[in-house]
């Protein structure tokens, strides 16, 4: 774990430079032998201390962590008292952590205060006195008489709530509904959950907590007022109480900034990964499994040559899975080779999910491939992990932001169930098949068990696990390739084989002290710029671990 640290003085001067630690495995915190830390500029008042300074992306130091675009957790930590000759003090209770994309940051745009805005807003969300809880209500998108584009979207977070309200997605909704869908609010994921929740699956938005907002490039925005575009909107808000706090009423949600000077593209949203079904299986007590959802080129091929054979431009992606995930990315093959990634986050955190600008805007032809590929940690898990809605289920997508907008909404598969069932043992089913989840009929061992029964009594270790791990991700895959309002393209439904690839991607080395090849473009170091505020009392001593 890399450490910063630095040294004030009371009267508010530097009395030594910022020094680099880091912490062994007991925690025990060493001074960097590598000192990889520059101090550019600090200021500190009665109210704020403040501190820029740069370090290499790669120092190409053991006791440093690369900074990439994945996500990076920022904890930092003080005391009241300055260091003394046997080291920083114990920081007690003044700590706190922060999950940051540092390579990622927020593309601003100034707008007008003339332009429109609507919310979509929680209306007096009574919070459980429970550690977390998922919020959803439908919402219905103004009626406008001429097309609208979105150009900005931003959080609208109650005050006093901002470490309440801890991330907030929203979904398109099926338009074949009336407005009796918008009568109430419900907890997420809940056996009592609205059945119209149900159609609400593609995300157009999401903020996570500490985020500022999403601002469409300036060519592209996201369509209102025409019969393609949404009608009906889904608001699901994550709120976190880990005091059990009672009494908690909250009006939080999103705002949405829009124009009739209409951008030359529409924005389109395509999930692509794999299907949301129990058919996505993960054992349990893996250190270590990998799921692949695949966007074929089938179904690619169909639909952009269809509706955009020249292709479509990726400007942003959204990684998601639950909470076993531990990293992702999105995958990108033509002809047998392999491009560069599109995304990825190797440090993947399920509280901390936004959109991830491109860099560069990344072109998808008819016949490529896309996989997301995805790993998860089920060590401390006894039981299966099953693919599905509740965040102890799993998912294994990424939501991709492009223009032109074209009908296509999903892009997904699903892998073969009987073939994994065949892993563990398992001859023969009951068919017609009348019950959901279906029954075994042979071996005896698993006689009139449900698949997801006989799949929890078989004993795994990390050997079958990885054994049976080695056959999902060589099982053909069942494709689905969706249009809008559950329409389908033909190839819907059709077998796919996993792409064979004749080129795997190969990044470039990592030089020592410069940018990686999937860092942005530019050979100066990082630049960090921290500010904290201290309410009652200034601090001068001041520690940061990335």
């Amino acid at each position: 774990m890399n450490f910063f640290h630095s040294e004030f003085g009371p009267n508010f001067s530097f009395l030594y430079f910022p020094q680099d630690y880091f912490t062994n495995a007991n925690r025990e915190l060493k001074k960097d032998a590598q000192q990889d830390y520059h101090l550019e500029y600090a200021m500190e008042n009665s109210t704020h201390t403040i501190i820029e300074f740069t370090r290499e992306l790669h120092t190409c130091d053991i006791n440093d962590k690369s900074i990439t675009e994945s996500t990076v957790r920022v904890i930092w930590a003080y005391h009241h008292e300055d260091v003394g000759e046997a080291g920083p003090k114990y920081h007690d209770s003044n700590r706190g952590t922060k999950s940051l994309r540092l390579l990622n940051p927020e593309k601003t745009s100034v707008l007008s205060t003339a332009i429109p805005y609507f919310d979509l807003v929680n209306q007096d969300v009574p919070i459980p006195n429970k550690g977390t809880t998922y919020w959803c209500q439908m919402f219905k998108i103004p009626v406008f008489q001429e097309k609208h584009h979105v150009i900005k979207v931003e959080p609208v977070i109650q005050r006093g709530h901002e470490s309440l309200v801890h991330h907030i997605l929203l979904y398109q909704c099926s338009s074949s509904f009336n407005d009796s869908v918008l009568d109430y609010g419900h907890e997420c994921y809940h056996p009592n959950m609205p059945d119209a929740f149900l159609t609400c699956e593609t995300v157009i938005f999401a903020w996570a907590i500490g985020g500022e907002g999403f601002s469409y490039p300036p060519h592209v925005g996201l369509s209102l007022g025409t019969p393609l575009d949404p009608r009906y909107v889904l608001l699901e808000v994550h709120y976190d109480n880990p005091t059990y706090k009672e009494g908690l009423i909250d009006n939080s949600g999103l705002r949405l900034f829009h124009t009739t000077d209409i951008r030359k593209y529409d924005a389109g949203v395509i999930e692509a990964g794999l299907w949301v079904s129990l058919f996505h299986t993960i054992p349990p007590g893996m250190p270590e499994f990998r799921s692949e959802g695949h966007c074929t080129l089938e179904c690619l091929e169909e639909a952009l040559e269809a509706e955009k054979p020249s292709g479509i431009h990726v400007f942003a992606v959204l990684l998601h899975a639950h909470l076993a995930g531990r990293g992702i990315r999105l995958r990108h093959f033509r002809k047998g080779e392999e491009l560069r990634l599109l995304a990825y986050d190797d440090d993947f955190d399920f509280n901390f999910q936004e959109f991830q600008y491109l860099k560069e805007e990344q072109t998808i032809l008819p016949g490529d491939n896309l996989i997301t590929e995805c790993r998860y940690n089920t060590k401390d898990r006894a039981r299966m992990t099953w693919g599905g809605l509740s965040t102890r289920n799993e998912m294994c997508l990424s939501y991709l932001l492009y223009y032109p907008r074209i009908n296509l909404t999903r892009c997904a598969s699903i892998p073969d169930i009987m073939e994994q069932l065949q892993f563990i043992g398992v001859k023969e089913i009951y068919r017609p098949v009348t019950t959901w989840p279906f029954i075994i009929k042979s071996p005896k061992q698993y006689k009139n068990l449900s698949f997801m029964d006989a799949m929890n009594k078989f004993k795994w270790a990390k050997k079958e696990g990885l054994s049976f791990n080695k056959l999902v991700l060589s099982l053909p895959v069942n494709v689905r390739c969706s249009k809008t309002d559950n329409a389908e393209w033909s190839i819907q439904g059709m077998t796919a084989l996993p792409p064979h690839v004749e080129r795997p991607y190969k990044a470039e080395p990592l030089v020592c002290g410069t940018s990686s090849s999937s860092s942005p473009p530019r050979n100066h170091p990082l630049e960090l710029l921290v500010c904290f505020m201290v309410l009652c009392s200034l601090w001068h001593s001041t520690h940061l671990w990335s």
